[in-house]
């Protein structure tokens, strides 16, 4: 469970956000405060969101409000993180094409060079293009290797946190 405690239910918006109530961004400290909480669960865990107010809503059905708020909140996030992953892994085949072209090409030349004399500066130039052409897959490699699982992990918490079922309770002195 990741429990709030909220004076009214506006709090949970971000307050210059025009749109209506469903479809408002969540504030900022409250969206930080459920995705760092949600981060300290196991993946398998579901997870329940209990909101505890001190003022009474002005709305008959705070929960389904609130439910849907977070909700619709968190399943846009997750599909930014999904176009966010789909981005990176398409500069890293992007990366990769021109990496390997940059690798083919230094080796190439260093082949060439080898070839063309035997002299000490060609052997730091040949060794020197071998080395620039691994390092120019550097980059490539560490997205498609590392990169991409921050993304899908931020991905599952914001789809985990769209589908958590939302509970308003009133403070016994609002009530």
């Amino acid at each position: 469970m990741i429990e709030l405690e909220l004076e009214s239910l506006d709090q949970l918006f971000n307050s210059i956000d025009p749109a209506p109530f469903p479809e408002k961004d969540l504030d900022d400290d409250i969206d930080a405060f459920l995705v760092s909480w949600a981060r300290e669960f196991p993946d398998a865990a579901p997870l329940k969101v209990i909101i505890h107010l001190r003022k009474l809503p002005r709305d008959a059905q705070p929960d389904e409000l609130a439910e849907a708020a977070l909700h619709h909140y968190f399943a846009y996030r997750a599909d930014l993180a999904d176009r966010e992953f789909r981005q990176l892994l398409r500069r890293g085949r992007t990366s990769l094409a021109i990496g390997l072209g940059f690798l083919g090409a230094c080796v190439g030349l260093s082949r060439v060079l080898a070839g063309l004399s035997s002299a000490p500066l060609s052997a730091i130039a040949q060794e020197s293009l071998l080395i620039g052409g691994w390092v120019a897959m550097w980059r490539p490699l560490e997205i498609l290797l590392y990169d991409w699982w921050p993304l899908r992990r931020t991905r599952h918490i914001y789809q985990k946190l769209a589908k958590a079922p939302v509970v308003v309770e009133i403070a016994p002195k609002a009530a």
